[in-house]
């Protein structure tokens, strides 16, 4: 299902198709670093993640992560999303991207796209934007999209305090 399209880019649910990629951009060392190390080794354990996470999400709240590709080749850059985060009671905007699709404005034409969804589709009322203190290019694209910090937060107890936008 294509939840959105810019002149760029096809925003669309991700499907167990989808293993190969999700199990290399889990991978990269950006996102373990940035985002978590969810586990994910072998196209396997990506079928399981996409099942219990983005698949499931879109069962009980009707949004998740969305695969993001290319419009004309339809190659996969990454991924962007809304993610319901349960202990905070709140929707996130996230995204990654391969690295090698850095620095070209897809994260924020992707994020712009899916807040839209969001607001407009599913009449959410609140997004907000969660990030590492150090993830200057995330913080940026937060602020792109007119998300300001407000406030430290834990994702769930005993977890390291990140940035919160709204």
């Amino acid at each position: 299902m294509i939840v959105a399209e810019t002149p760029r880019l096809r925003i669309r649910h991700l499907t167990a198709a989808d293993s190969a990629f999700t199990c290399r951009l889990l991978n990269e060392p950006s996102f373990i670093e940035n985002i978590a190390d969810r586990g994910v080794r072998s196209e396997l354990d990506a079928m399981h993640y996409l099942a219990e996470g983005p698949i499931k999400s879109y069962q009980q709240h009707g949004y998740g992560l969305f695969l993001v590709e290319h419009s004309e080749s339809q190659t996969p850059l990454g991924f962007c999303g809304l993610l319901f985060r349960e202990y905070l009671q709140e929707t996130d905007i996230g995204f990654a991207f391969l690295p090698q699709f850095w620095g070209q404005g897809y994260a924020f034409e992707a994020a712009s796209a899916v807040m839209q969804f969001g607001y407009h589709k599913l009449n959410l009322k609140r997004i907000v934007g969660l990030t590492s203190a150090g993830n200057t290019s995330s913080v940026k694209v937060l602020n792109r999209l007119g998300l300001q910090f407000e406030k430290m937060v834990q994702m769930q107890p005993a977890a390291e305090y990140v940035q919160l936008y709204s």
